[in-house]
């Protein structure tokens, strides 16, 4: 099968480039990588026809690319028709924080009372991986590093699955990648946050089936998440 990237020659076989979705696709993963690692400051121009000589391919796929992570809320379309990293003070994170923190308590409260022996096992597996795998590493830098994202993300979806509710837990995925830019950007202004120390709370409690303990300490880790990125001291622990 041939193999292209970007900036680089056609490699065995086929003849002919890929398709603009092939190189969309590229595009889209090179720049949202981009804005998550801090290459692209929050308020930043992404102009497409800068994009599109920096890359190699044209307006078109660059446009493309755009309005892909416009959708997913890595970047705003501004009304002069050009595009930009959304600012620390936009209120859709708010929004979003509003939305888990109404919907996910509730999503968890009903994983507790149905979920089995299996659900206990898969939430401490996750757990144990999560607490296992370093947030931050030397070659990323202050960002966090991708494997923790995606062990955060799959403990948080652990703790979900007891559920059952398949529709419950689109509109989980939904938001939480509606919110992985803010979660990193809270990151940045709380270094000194314990992460460990709130997941472990959210675990025990799961696992003790204490559903209202578990749906405070989940309220109250997605608010301080909330807090950070708009600037604000979260409330002290009752």
């Amino acid at each position: 099968m041939a193999v292209y990237d970007v900036g680089m020659t056609w490699m065995t076989g086929d003849s002919a480039p890929p398709g603009k979705p092939m190189l969309s696709e590229q595009v889209y993963k090179r720049l949202r990588d981009a804005i998550m690692h801090g290459d692209y400051a929050p308020g930043d121009a992404l102009k497409p026809q800068d994009l599109a000589k920096d890359q190699g391919v044209s307006l078109a796929v660059v446009r493309e690319a755009l309005v892909r992570l416009v959708g997913e809320g890595f970047a705003d379309r501004l009304h002069n028709r050009g595009f930009a990293v959304p600012a620390f003070s936009d209120r859709r994170w708010q929004e979003i924080a509003e939305a888990r923190r109404t919907i996910e308590p509730a999503v968890l409260r009903l994983s507790i009372e149905r979920g089995d022996l299996d659900w206990e096992a898969h939430v401490r597996a996750a757990h144990h991986r999560l607490a296992r795998t370093p947030a931050f590493t030397p070659d990323e830098s202050e960002h966090y590093s991708d494997a923790w994202a995606e062990a955060h993300r799959l403990f948080h979806r652990a703790l979900l699955e007891g559920c059952g509710n398949p529709v419950l837990l689109e509109t989980f995925d939904r938001l939480w990648t509606a919110s992985e830019l803010a979660r990193r950007w809270s990151a940045l202004r709380m270094p000194g946050r314990d992460y460990l120390g709130e997941h472990r709370r959210l675990e025990e409690a799961a696992l003790s089936r204490d559903a209202d303990a578990a749906a405070e300490a989940l309220t109250r880790h997605l608010t301080v998440t909330a807090a950070a990125l708009a600037g604000h001291e979260p409330a002290a622990e009752s």
